[in-house]
């Protein structure tokens, strides 16, 4: 038996952290403040991977998860968790990377961002896996340190009309030819239309695809399906459907979107930090500014509304066209300029040649934007105003410390989005100004 310890704090992975004889332990279900035993399920020189074992002393923030499937599956790591507790863990977390990581410190902790705890996500990505033993399909989140499919029969963080279809897809699924060649489901809801990507190794026969239409009129979706690759992905049925889409209401701004691209999973969280980053950039007439990984407009064009010129810069050529698209239906194409560039490779020379943006806005993937701010170079041609929104505060850290110690950037302010509660996920906004 292992002693009982004292959680100091939680991790990136939402994992209790304490000490033990001197050594890390990272603990599954245990939260800050609690006294707990644990039990080892990977021992490593400096550190150790741990389930919780038993509560000697819980803290007022320990909660009853909702779901029946918190604890075996892994689409959520901190429910038994208080929301608001959530989130302010997750700032100390986003603090202590700037500390630890970056070298640096917040002049402002922005006040943290957040909204409705459940049926918030309209973007998710399930496995498919037909078991011939037990004779059905599950569909679901890979489970706790598992390549297995959570046998799921309800999703409390999906909205509750898809929720409801878990299991009546299984039983359509089941009854497929194809059954085990459907290796994922992607759901995609947007505004007027729900969408439900299915990938499939082999053709549907007939009576498969009569199946599909009748699920598909009974329960208001549409199917696609995807043969290969994401931009495989073809509309089934019905082929008549509105088009997918997401609004931003505040800026009068409609984003049409293909169901396998990129787009933010919480719709109502999107809309908060669009206006979130607006603000603070401040965006006047006639400036003109910056939007690195710009994907398909959703900072680019409420930028734009302002009457600012922006250029938006993105690595996928299909991503580059649908946001000029997206411009013109949007009527801000005068306002707008859309660059195919790979982000990951830029230097100065590259950057020099852009010419003068007066503000810019780095909205990169989890692996940050590295060359991008190591990119700036000549003072004259520095931006007097960044704003960063990351995924990843551990890389959000790394480049702040760039900015800060060799760019002469002050890190005005920084906070933390609750995009994704109940997982450990740290979505988070950053504010830098010229010195």
């Amino acid at each position: 038996m292992n002693n009982p310890v004292v959680i100091a704090s939680l991790d990136q992975e939402g994992r209790g952290v304490a000490q033990d004889e001197g050594k890390i332990i990272f603990i599954e279900g245990a939260l800050p403040g609690e006294t707990v035993t644990y039990d080892t399920y990977r021992n490593k020189p400096s550190f150790e991977l741990a389930k919780i074992g038993r509560i000697i002393k819980p803290v007022f923030t320990r909660v009853t998860p909702q779901c029946k499937h918190f604890g075996v599956c892994g689409g959520c790591s901190l429910q038994h968790m208080d929301a608001r507790a959530q989130v302010a863990a997750k700032q100390r977390v986003l603090e202590d990377n700037f500390k630890h990581i970056g070298k640096v410190k917040p002049e402002v902790m922005l006040p943290a961002i957040y909204g409705e705890v459940w049926g918030y996500r309209y973007r998710a990505r399930f496995s498919v896996r037909y078991v011939a033993k037990k004779g059905g399909v599950l569909i679901g989140f890979h489970e706790k340190r598992s390549s297995f499919v959570a046998d799921m029969q309800i999703c409390k963080i999906m909205p509750p009309h898809i929720s409801a279809l878990i299991l009546p897809l299984r039983e359509l699924l089941v009854n497929l030819s194809i059954r085990d060649q459907i290796p994922q489901l992607e759901v995609s809801l947007g505004d007027k239309v729900n969408v439900m990507v299915l990938r499939i190794m082999e053709e549907p026969n007939r009576a498969d695809k009569e199946a599909l239409k009748v699920f598909a009129d009974h329960h208001r979706i549409q199917f696609f399906l995807q043969p290969g690759g994401a931009n495989t992905a073809y509309p089934f049925y019905p082929l008549d459907e509105t088009e997918l889409s997401y609004t931003l209401p505040e800026f009068n701004i409609s984003i049409p979107f293909h169901p396998t691209e990129f787009t933010q999973v919480n719709p109502t969280m999107n809309r908060m930090l669009v206006r979130s980053v607006v603000n603070l950039l401040n965006p006047q007439p006639k400036e003109r500014m910056a939007d690195f990984f710009c994907g398909l407009g959703n900072f680019t064009l409420p930028v734009a509304r302002h009457g600012t010129k922006v250029v938006g810069y993105e690595g996928n050529s299909e991503t580059v066209q649908r946001a000029r698209v997206n411009a013109k239906r949007n009527k801000l194409e005068e306002n707008t300029q859309f660059i195919k560039a790979n982000l990951f490779e830029i230097n100065e020379a590259w950057m020099e040649e852009q010419g003068f943006f007066s503000k810019m806005l780095i909205d990169p993937p989890r692996d940050g934007a590295a060359a991008v701010v190591n990119a700036l170079g000549k003072k004259g041609l520095l931006p007097k105003r960044i704003v960063y929104v990351s995924c990843n505060p551990a890389t959000l850290a790394r480049d702040a410390e760039v900015l800060v110690h060799m760019k002469n950037y002050r890190l005005r302010a920084a906070g933390v989005i609750n995009m994704f509660p109940h997982t450990a996920h740290i979505e988070s906004i950053a504010l830098f100004d010229k010195l």
